[in-house]
């Protein structure tokens, strides 16, 4: 060999013959099939007849177990997030997978997981992923609004109760989408192991939700998280999953509250800490429709009356409805604002900017304004945060003035985030726990009462114009101060930082609010570059967070769009031409200090003057056409600017002026054409169908050269012959004076009007004939489908032009509206005690679903809880949206219909069960549990059951038993005493049956009149003294009206999952050391029975006679004393006698003694002979095999040197 790999032959493709046609008929799309089909049509024959029935039967089985009852499609078209709440016990990777699944669609990292948090999926989809913990609590109200769970499965350990839990929590309150999620999985060592165990854990899971269950596995971690493609692919099924509504869910109204504010006034919470609260709650709308002044249950909380609900811009909104193939990196957002993710935040009085520190960490750098007054805010906003949180200072006019000293003493200050270690008792851990400084919690906040926790009274009187001055006084020593700071820091690479002048509306396009003096006098090129930055946000729908925002500018550079001037790229010449422009803005303004802020004056006109210059100018064409920003410039002239930066919208103030805002979507009408005038309207009158066309082009001529073309025709239904006119015909028409002429094409259109009607007419009957008699595979299904359908469209058509405000008043806040909901009672621990971790839910109540009234349940108890329910026992139930404790009646109902009380609940059966709580639609179902304080080791789910019954109709009695004892005793009749104490008490029960112990029974007769509440009684049989009478009666039992909410939410934070209502008798009798003092005739104890004597059995003597012998009684003599003469004697031994005996005897004992001993000896030396004998045996045994072998290996020699020679043949001997 040469040491060259000899190349493989390549494959040649075939060109022609069977095969090659057959490949070029599938390229061109043509099928074989039919080819096959016609060549050999045997071969496509039904072979056998039963098969064949089989496989369709097995088709239509399939296709039948898709089939589900229809609903109306009732989501909106732009439908809320979807809730997907991830489940699992502790440490499972639950924070994780969230954490990885938002970095999957946003490419955002995500630190503390705390409250819901949106993201955008896709273009018609948006996701709220939310954390549930090992608490009941959170799991129940939960299930409830979730539309898919991730179940979160340690593969490692297997199945944990929590998971099972859950899944019984889910089949009680509507069963959503369920996935299974395998973690831990990289603990195996063992392929085969791993694979046995997901088999395993993968078919019981299939048990418990439902045959072909998705189950994902998440097969290890790399730095921290989960693997990339594993968690893209899981994202995939998350975006593209279909829901089924649930029942409660689309009948009711719910919000999934992801913000939360106080706006309680600061004096009164002051003076009275623990007064109500009045907080505004914020979220997507869910479920139906939300009718304003309604009746909502906050789980955990209570019931409360909605004082106002608004609709705010949608915060994390769709994508633009422009066409594009995906989402853009500027397009994904994340809005956590309880972690600390919102952005700029909406709401009814105001515009609120949450600058986070360091939840959301980019290494991007920031894209750095021009303008002065921005930049040097937003260069020293940290340190100007810390001072104003810690002197209670606001910047703007109207609130507390800032002093210059306040501002020297406190430059030096450098902001940061705090640490506190708290221990958590679930984890069983210390956490690190990241402490806030007051500004940003005032950010997210967001109160309109700004100046209300002022403390310093002279502050609050000083004027407006000192609160200029120091304004402008601080702003001069902060400008000159990031000056400093941004000569020494020249070489560092640019450092990110919130941009405060992200929601400007459309500020690209014209600055309508500038930022400085020098901006209201726009260049040419300014023009220009403000229209290209316009050009570029063009799809921006307006509602996008911070940080979103953000990285889209910074995905804006990697891709390289134009940017407009003033912002810097990524290179060191952008960086220092921004540099030098900061430092020239900075020297005039330096030149105009005395000016002050001068650039306030007349702010409105001239913003206005240069909107309607630059449009009337340049009109922005893409705007025109998509429409993506026309809410934004209705809301140009509602917003005040304060400070030059932020915003604040008043919409109070904006319906006064509000209609003549000038529409920037369109030009200005030019009023130089009267459209009144007879002469403009002839001029446009032939555009329309109606005018006067020209003869080639009207519709009467066209109409008739069609006839000519399909003159004669035969109608199929009716059989009738039409003749057309012939072109000779048509000759004398043509020659007639113009007159006759329009009197033809006058003549035309009516018999065209009556051709039409015919037409219709027979289009219609064709119609019926069909939908008749040709009804195609349509089945009952689909024409139910499609009445579905049909409803869905007409409820979408029927708002679909009225804008939101009216439509509101109309129908009520829709589904996928972010509203904010104000409730003004709350209890105050809601506020103090707010944990983000923990769900808030506001769940909408129907008309009646606010009272408290009886209820009648099925019930049973659950299989797995190892304790039987007693009655009377205080029960945790979910039902509906609210968790409540209360105490119910098990009953069973008899043959005969009536309700027998039961002391415990029977074990594998249903019970009914009355109760007092609130009222809920019948069909309900609903869980109960015995606590929800802690997590115990076994099964927490007691009982599950379903609402039969909403009023009292049911009464439950129970079984009572009156004693009585019998006092004299006659034939039949007897009188008792003892049953009752009055004769009123005896003529109520006159009539009624009784019986004895011994099963005898009567009926009481009349009342005596002495002893009191003794009776007369018939029975079946004479009574004896010694029985005891009984009367069995039904005694009716009132339900106790316990309702009491369960209230975990108001509880301090770590001890929210240990709410203890009412408690059993068991346990407090426990808890209080108290034993039960049994009943002394319950108790256990010795029977004593006095021996009975029964007399001689006596025979008459006639009877004797007549019986047979063996029956007659014998006359057996007693036996007598044996008599003395019969008796043997005792013998008495002489002296001599004695002594021959005992020495008899021991000589007997001395000859047993060594007839023993030598017996043992002998049987020691036989048992050595017999092991001698077996070890000669064995040495004989092995000399005979060797002999053997010996003996066997000489003939078989003998036999091979025998067929070896027989091989060679017989020796020839001459």
């Amino acid at each position: 060999m040469d040491g060259k790999v000899k190349e493989q032959k390549r494959h040649q493709q075939k060109h022609s013959g069977p095969k090659a046609e057959r490949k070029k008929l599938k390229k061109q799309g043509g099928s074989t099939e039919e080819d096959a089909r016609k060549r050999n049509p045997k071969a496509f024959a039904v072979q056998s007849a039963v098969r064949m029935a089989k496989t369709f039967h097995r088709s239509q089985d399939i296709k039948t177990k898709k089939h589900h009852v229809p609903h109306v499609d009732r989501t909106p078209l732009e439908p809320p997030p979807v809730v997907i709440v991830v489940v699992g016990p502790p440490k499972v990777g639950k924070s994780t997978l969230i954490r990885c699944l938002i970095k999957n669609f946003t490419r955002q990292k995500l630190g503390d997981i705390t409250g819901p948090v949106t993201i955008v999926s896709g273009k018609k989809r948006r996701l709220t992923f939310m954390e549930c913990s090992n608490d009941i609590n959170t799991m129940i109200d939960l299930a409830k609004v979730a539309d898919l769970v991730l179940m979160l499965i340690d593969a490692s350990f297997g199945f944990e109760m929590e998971t099972f839990e859950f899944l019984n929590i889910c089949q009680v309150h509507g069963f959503p989408r369920i996935m299974g999620v395998l973690t831990h999985l990289d603990s195996f060592k063992n392929n085969k192991v791993q694979r046995k165990t997901k088999k395993v854990l993968k078919h019981r899971f299939w048990t418990e939700v439902y045959q072909g269950a998705k189950l994902f596995y998440l097969s290890g971690m790399v730095y921290g998280e989960y693997q990339t493609q594993e968690v893209k692919n899981l994202g995939r099924f998350i975006s593209v999953m279909k829901f089924r509504p649930l029942v409660w869910q689309t009948s009711h109204p719910y919000v999934l509250v992801d913000r939360m504010e106080d706006l309680t006034d600061p004096e009164r919470v002051r003076t009275d800490p623990k007064c109500d609260r009045t907080v505004s709650l914020y979220g997507y709308l869910r479920g139906t429709h939300l009718k304003n002044k309604g009746q909502v249950h906050i789980p955990g909380v209570g019931d409360f009356q909605v004082a106002d609900v608004n609709f705010l811009p949608d915060p994390c909104a769709l994508p633009g409805a422009q066409k594009k193939r995906a989402l853009n990196e500027k397009e994904r957002l994340l809005y956590a604002p309880m972690a600390g993710v919102g952005g700029v935040v909406y709401d009814k009085d105001g515009v609120y900017i949450d600058l986070p520190a360091s939840h959301v960490t980019q290494q991007q750098e920031e894209v750095r304004p021009t303008t002065e007054l921005v930049q040097s805010l937003i260069d020293t906003h940290a340190t100007l945060d810390a001072k104003m949180a810690a002197s209670k200072v606001s910047l703007f006019s109207g609130s507390a003035t800032l002093e210059a000293a306040d501002v020297d003493e406190q430059c030096g200050e450098t902001e940061g985030l705090q640490e506190k270690c708290v221990w958590d008792p679930n984890t069983q851990r210390k956490r690190r726990k990241v402490v806030f400084t007051t500004d940003e919690e005032e950010d997210v906040s967001g109160s309109s009462d700004e100046d209300g926790d002022s403390e310093d009274s002279d502050q609050e009187e000083q004027g407006e114009d000192e609160d200029e001055e120091s304004m402008s006084t601080f702003l001069k020593e902060a400008r000159a101060k990031s000056h400093e700071t941004e000569k020494t820091v020249t070489d560092a690479p640019p450092v990110k930082r919130p941009k405060l002048e992200e929601r400007k509306v459309d500020s690209a396009e014209v600055p309508v609010f500038a930022d400085s003096e020098d901006d209201l006098e726009v260049s040419e090129e300014e023009e220009e570059s403000a229209e290209e930055g316009e050009a570029g946000r063009a799809g921006d729908s307006g509602h996008c967070s911070e940080e979103d925002e953000e990285e889209s500018d910074d995905g804006e550079e990697e891709d390289g769009e134009e940017e407009s001037e003033g912002k810097s790229g990524e290179g060191d010449d952008a960086a220092d031409a921004t540099m030098k422009e900061q430092t020239a803005s900075e020297e005039e303004e330096e030149e105009e200090e005395h000016v002050g802020l001068r650039w306030k004056e007349g702010l409105r006109q001239k913003a206005s003057d240069t909107f309607l210059r630059q449009q009337q100018a340049a009109p922005n064409l893409r705007k025109l056409v998509y429409g993506s920003v026309v809410e934004a410039d209705d809301s140009e002239d509602e917003e005040q600017e304060l400070g030059g930066l932020f915003r604040v919208s008043r919409p109070q103030k904006s319906k006064k002026f509000q209609s003549n805002v000038v529409d920037s979507s369109r030009f200005t009408p030019d009023s130089s054409n009267n459209w009144d005038s007879e002469e403009m309207l002839n001029s446009i009158r032939d555009c329309f169908v109606t005018g006067k066309w020209d003869e080639s082009q009207d519709a009467a001529t066209l109409l008739k050269e069609d006839e000519e073309l399909y003159g004669d025709f035969e109608d199929l239904e009716t059989g009738e012959v039409h003749k057309g006119q012939s072109g000779q015909q048509d000759q004398p028409e043509k020659s007639e004076n113009e007159d006759d002429h329009e009197e033809s094409v006058v003549k035309v259109d009516d018999d065209e009007v009556q051709k039409n009607k015919r037409l219709e007419k027979k289009q219609r009957l064709k119609e019926r004939f069909d939908s008749e008699y040709d009804d195609g595979d349509a089945t009952y299904f689909d024409d139910l489908k499609e009445e579905m359908q049909k409803q869905a469209e007409l409820n979408r058509a029927e708002f679909q032009d009225v804008d939101d405000e009216t439509r509101v008043q109309y129908e009520g806040f829709r589904p996928g509206m972010y509203v904010r909901l104000e409730i003004s009672t709350l209890p105050c621990e809601f506020v103090t005690n707010f944990d983000p971790h923990y769900p808030i839910i506001l769940g909408g109540l129907g008309s009646s679903e606010g009272n408290v009234g009886y209820l009648q349940m099925r019930l049973k108890k659950h299989r797995w809880y190892n304790r039987i329910l007693k009655t009377r026992d205080p029960l945790i139930l979910s039902l509906g949206w609210r968790r409540f404790q209360t105490i119910p009646l098990y009953h069973i109902e008899d043959h005969n219909g009536r309700h027998r009380l039961l002391k415990y609940t029977p074990q594998h059966m249903h019970c009914g069960a009355s109760i007092w709580g609130p009222v809920t639609p019948q069909g309900t179902g609903f869980l109960a549990v015995q606590t929800v304080a802690g997590a115990k080791a076994n099964f927490r789910i007691a009982a599950t059951g379903v609402i039969l019954d909403l009023d009292k109709s049911v009464t439950v009695v129970k079984k009572l038993k009156l004693i009585g004892y019998p006092y004299k005793i006659f034939k039949n009749t007897s009188f008792i005493k003892g049953m009752f104490n009055t004769v009123l008490e005896v003529a109520k029960f006159e009539g009624a049956s009784v019986r004895t112990v011994a099963g005898v029974r009567g009926q009481i007769k009349k009342a005596l009149s002495t002893p009191a509440g003794a009776y007369r009684a018939t029975f079946e049989d004479r009574l004896l003294m010694s029985d005891v009478v009984f009367l069995r009666s039904w005694f009716p039992v009132s339900v106790p009206q316990l309702y009491n909410p369960v209230t975990s939410l108001l509880l301090p934070a770590g001890q929210k999952d240990g709410w203890a209502g009412m408690r059993t008798l068991g346990q407090l009798k426990h808890d209080l050391g108290i034993r039960n003092k049994p009943n002394a005739d319950s108790l256990y104890k010795p029977v004593v029975r006095a021996p009975r004597h029964f007399n001689r059995l006596h025979i008459p003597n006639e009877l004797q006679k007549a019986l047979p012998f063996k029956s007659k009684p014998k006359q057996q003599q007693p036996k007598g004393k044996t008599p003395r003469d019969l008796k043997r004697p005792s013998v008495i031994r002489e002296p001599h006698e004695r002594k021959v005996v005992a020495l008899l005897h021991a000589l007997s004992t001395v000859h047993n003694y060594k007839r023993k001993k030598a017996h043992t000896m002998q049987h020691a030396k036989h048992k050595e002979f017999l092991q001698q004998k077996e070890k000669l045996e064995e040495a004989k045994l092995k000399r005979q095999k060797e002999a053997r072998k010996k003996l066997y290996r000489a003939m078989g020699q003998a036999d091979q040197k025998k067929h070896r020679s027989s091989l060679k043949g017989a020796p020839q001997d001459d």
